[in-house]
């Protein structure tokens, strides 16, 4: 389980606020920098000094930071309502409320069952069909990528995560968020493909690069549409 702190430090003559959040999954300290801000992450067991680590990397700190910043003038206005648009596997789809054994997605629409937004809310139901449709496409593909890879994962949990798009444990669980049921299936598969490429290697080294573009050869493009659209993938703003 990990946990967070709130915290400032002084880079560049700027004043940033980071999260400093321990581990159990994390087996070296490390800087996140994304949509929702600056993450340190450590090992639980590991003593952190956070702010040395953030001042030796202050510059690729504070540009990606900056970049996001501008990233985040692009986050959607969202309306939870019958008719509004919203992306699934990285197309528009609307809305449709309708009496129905339960919520569905077709080519163009997000088909939700009218007796649980009358129970529940339109946002409610949405991210419900969301996780469901998000546990069958995880397990689908990455049960079609680990026999490619020939590797093994334990399960998968559908996360909530604020500023993680997917972890692998070290006892096989691939973490993976639901968010991503909204980005195209190609940025889904390189996700599923990096968490299972983790099985061999735990660190960010040239072997587990190497494995990751064996089984997608793009994963470079992947990985910067991720940083450059990830507004696109803000649900709400209890996201932010």
């Amino acid at each position: 389980m990990a946990k967070t702190q709130r915290r400032r430090v002084e880079l560049l003559g700027q004043s940033v606020e980071y999260e400093l959040r321990r581990s159990d999954d994390a087996t070296e300290p490390r800087i996140d920098v994304d949509i929702h801000g600056v993450t340190v992450i450590v090992p639980q067991s590991d003593e952190a000094y956070p702010e040395e680590l953030l001042k030796e990397n202050a510059v690729w700190v504070v540009e990606k930071k900056e970049k996001y910043d501008t990233y985040r003038e692009q986050i959607p206005e969202r309306e939870y309502e019958e008719g509004a648009v919203f992306p699934y596997l990285g197309s528009e789809r609307e809305v449709v409320v309708e009496r129905r054994p339960s919520s569905d997605v077709t080519e163009d629409t997000l088909r939700l069952a009218k007796h649980h937004v009358e129970d529940t809310s339109v946002k409610r139901a949405l991210e419900t069909l969301y996780r469901r449709k998000a546990r069958e496409t995880f397990e689908e593909r990455a049960e079609y990528f680990a026999q490619q890879m020939d590797v093994e994962y334990e399960k998968i949990e559908i996360r909530n995560q604020r500023t993680k798009w997917g972890s692998c444990s070290t006892t096989g669980t691939l973490g993976l968020n639901w968010r991503l049921m909204m980005a195209p299936q190609e940025i889904v598969d390189y996700i599923v493909i990096h968490e299972l490429a983790h099985l061999r290697e735990s660190n960010h080294n040239d072997s587990f690069w190497s494995l990751v573009g064996e089984h997608d050869p793009e994963y470079q493009e992947h990985s910067r549409w991720l940083e450059e659209n990830s507004t696109r993938l803000i649900f709400s703003e209890d996201d932010l």
